[in-house]
């Protein structure tokens, strides 16, 4: 009997335990992987120089792809200078993805830091990159804030044009091949403008929609040529500039570039959540200098936050959310909130926690962004065991309490604006 053969056998509870001891197991034998093909290139025979070095070597034995192999070498002679970001590397606390975040921030750190301030910075990192919630979008906006206190004149490699490339190549079968690599802003335009053309639609008698999620993007990015070639002509689609949404402090937007040198300075150090930076919905952090740049030609919306930097509300009484609450949402969850969940704004309903039906405002204190799953899930999914309540702490932000079957305990959970800020 193969492996699938025998998990109909296990509950559900010990397939969630499987999956995550795989996992972790998975990371763990991957640190091996690095760390053993990195003391091969140091000690290389007659084979790893046959094949002109360890990578290639991996490659020609293993299913892995050269530049892969390539990677896992890279990786481990990278980790060499950093003997605090390879440990946690080691112990299978830390993905392959961040450790080559981690080690290209220590590799090439802002021009603007001291090397007294690497060791605290790195402390961040592994901070980030650590346990069941660590997220890429988590450690770049960690990279972002440490690029944002030591401010310099350099241009982050996300936001550098000059990088940018597309390639387009007919295939001898009379196909196309599209191959690009944008800067985060282009990035954030192509995604925006994709958004509503991308999404699942259900057929009109109510069977939901069958195509893989690049199929629908493909089909989205056809009728996004379409209409512009419908519209090039007249310049319909042209003149307004916010296509874009980033969501900054007022504070940080002002051109003051020793505010956030004189946070960093004073005592104690700065946390990575003491400042922010240009944040976009779907690409996440962006410099406070190209956000200063869109700053100068575009549509600004003000969203009042209080001290825990959460929207204060002052249009209550209506059943629909208005264009303005949903702003002021937005700059709240950045997303869906769902514990998680990195669903982005476009993607997302405003969820009243008290039921509009049951006497519930409709103000920023009853609201929750949610993507459409997990909205559904509020309102009692059929077939879904126990019920999450949502409640607004004193920091005015929402908390999520699982139910017993989740957690007996019921220890609330905090939004998923962690992931996102």
């Amino acid at each position: 009997m193969g492996l699938r053969g025998r998990l109909w056998q296990l509950s559900a509870s010990e397939l969630r335990a499987a999956a995550i001891e795989a996992s972790a197991e998975i990371l763990r034998l991957e640190a091996v992987r690095v760390a053993v093909v990195d003391e091969l290139s140091m000690r290389p025979d007659d084979q790893v120089i046959a094949s002109r070095g360890v990578g290639a070597w991996l490659a020609a034995n293993t299913m892995l792809q050269i530049r892969d192999g390539k990677k896992i070498a890279a990786l481990g002679a990278a980790l060499r200078p950093f003997p605090a970001v390879a440990a946690r590397f080691d112990v299978g606390d830390c993905s392959f993805e961040h450790a080559v975040l981690i080690v290209a921030f220590c590799e090439s750190p802002p021009k603007g830091m001291p090397e007294e301030a690497l060791p605290r910075c790195i402390d961040l990192l592994k901070a980030a990159a650590s346990g069941v919630e660590a997220t890429t979008t988590k450690v770049r906006n960690v990279i972002a804030t440490l690029e944002r206190i030591f401010e310099s004149d350099l241009i982050p490699p996300a936001e550098d044009i000059d990088r940018n490339e597309l390639r387009i190549a007919s295939t001898l079968n009379g196909r196309v091949v599209v191959r690009g690599d944008f800067d985060a802003l282009t990035g954030e335009m192509l995604l925006s403008a994709l958004s509503n053309l991308t999404m699942p639609t259900p057929a009109p008698d109510g069977t939901p929609d069958a195509r893989s999620a690049a199929k629908r993007t493909a089909d989205g990015f056809t009728e996004l040529i379409r209409r512009y070639l419908d519209c090039a002509k007249t310049g319909v689609d042209g003149g307004q500039r916010p296509h874009v949404n980033v969501h900054i402090n007022a504070r940080d937007l002002a051109e003051h570039r020793d505010c956030a040198t004189t946070s960093s300075s004073s005592g104690g150090g700065a946390s990575a959540s003491d400042l922010d930076v240009g944040h976009m919905p779907w690409l996440g952090p962006l410099s406070v200098s190209q956000t200063r740049l869109l700053g100068c030609d575009c549509f600004l919306s003000t969203v009042l936050l209080d001290g825990h930097g959460a929207p204060l509300d002052a249009k209550p009484g209506k059943r629909l959310v208005t264009a303005e609450q949903r702003v002021a949402l937005i700059a709240r969850d950045k997303g869906c909130s769902f514990p998680g969940c990195t669903c982005v704004p476009a993607w997302t309903d405003a969820h009243h926690i008290r039921h509009w039906a049951n006497g519930g405002p409709t103000v920023m204190n009853n609201l929750v962004l949610l993507c459409r799953s997990h909205h559904r899930l509020m309102h009692r999914k059929t077939g879904f065991v126990g019920k999450w309540v949502i409640r607004i702490g004193v920091d005015n932000k929402p908390w999520f309490i699982p139910p017993p079957s989740i957690d007996p305990q019921q220890h609330p959970r905090p939004a998923n604006t962690t992931f996102k800020t």
